[in-house]
């Protein structure tokens, strides 16, 4: 298996021939498993500062569109997704178009797929995952002057207050400096955002993963991973980790990677490629395909001001 180090030489020896390494082991993928591949990789972890370039946004649409182009969509795609999450709105899109094009999706999560990736993954038919994978929570975070804030984490601090307010009215004097940091349309916001989100990964469950379930038992899944992913109270952080074992327990269709060495080799041989590639280029996302054709986001040049 070529592991980072492994990686490593083969771009040194290829003269630091990235697209090159990278295209060789999407090819790979597409000969061991005849479906389609497309790679969508975000450089979050090498390049943190840049967090709303490296989100999913809406020219991600643009992406995908154009590494879409003369593949088959009767053979069924393989995604890789490395990806911190991002906008709702732009992730609901892309889950869309995807699902238009292909109707088999594999979801293969080399490393990380959180929040809106996860959600990503929940509209896939299956979902591939190695030991050292992991999905997260999709709790929506609402944008706040003190900075991006769990929605049911609001909507509990509110409940909070009520209560102990209810049980001790002088507790409203210590309550009233909390609750002044919330807009009266705030608390709105927040249930909105969290059906949004929930109805989003309710309803392409129900249409790939889950479809051949009977409806009792569909729901009844359904409704777990909803618990687990998208209430702020049961996963406790929005940055939480779950372990290929922790998704199958609540229910989600998984394969193991380890199940497949050749595959596990090739996916992770991409996965290293791809974290070289946007550790020691300028690129901060890169969405791929088999063929070759790729789109490559770079980070902005600042313009210095002489004043």
């Amino acid at each position: 298996m070529a592991d980072w180090s492994g990686i490593l030489r083969e771009l040194q020896q290829t003269r630091g021939d990235f697209d090159g390494v990278r295209g060789k082991y999407l090819r790979q993928l597409q000969k061991h498993t005849g479906r389609m591949a497309i790679a969508y990789y975000s450089g979050w972890l090498q390049k943190p500062v840049q967090s709303p370039i490296v989100a999913i946004n809406d020219f991600d649409k643009n992406a995908f569109m154009a590494t879409m182009k003369g593949l088959d969509k009767n053979a069924g795609l393989d995604l890789l997704l490395h990806t911190p999450g991002g906008d709702v709105a732009a992730t609901e899109s892309i889950i869309d178009y995807l699902c238009t094009m292909f109707s088999d999706i594999r979801v293969i999560v080399p490393q990380l797929a959180m929040s809106g990736g996860t959600m990503i993954a929940c509209a896939a038919d299956k979902i591939v995952m190695g030991k050292h994978s992991s999905l997260g929570p999709i709790d929506p975070q609402l944008r706040t002057p003190f900075g991006q804030v769990p929605a049911h984490g609001i909507l509990e601090e509110v409940d909070q207050a009520v209560e102990d307010i209810k049980r001790d009215p002088a507790r409203q004097f210590v309550w009233s400096h909390v609750l002044s940091k919330y807009t009266p349309t705030l608390l709105g916001e927040c249930k909105k955002a969290i059906d949004w989100a929930e109805q989003i990964a309710s309803a392409r469950l129900k249409e790939r993963m889950f479809a051949d379930l009977e409806e009792n038992e569909r729901d009844e899944r359904i409704d777990r991973i909803l618990e687990e992913l998208g209430n702020h109270a049961v996963s406790l952080s929005h940055g939480r980790h779950l372990s290929v074992s922790k998704c199958e327990e609540i229910g989600l269709k998984i394969e193991k990677l380890e199940d497949d060495q050749k595959l596990q080799e090739i996916v992770l041989s991409i996965h290293h490629a791809m974290m070289h590639t946007l550790g020691a280029t300028e690129a901060i996302k890169i969405t791929e395909n088999h063929k070759g054709s790729r789109v490559v986001q770079k980070v902005p040049i600042v313009q210095q001001s002489n004043n």
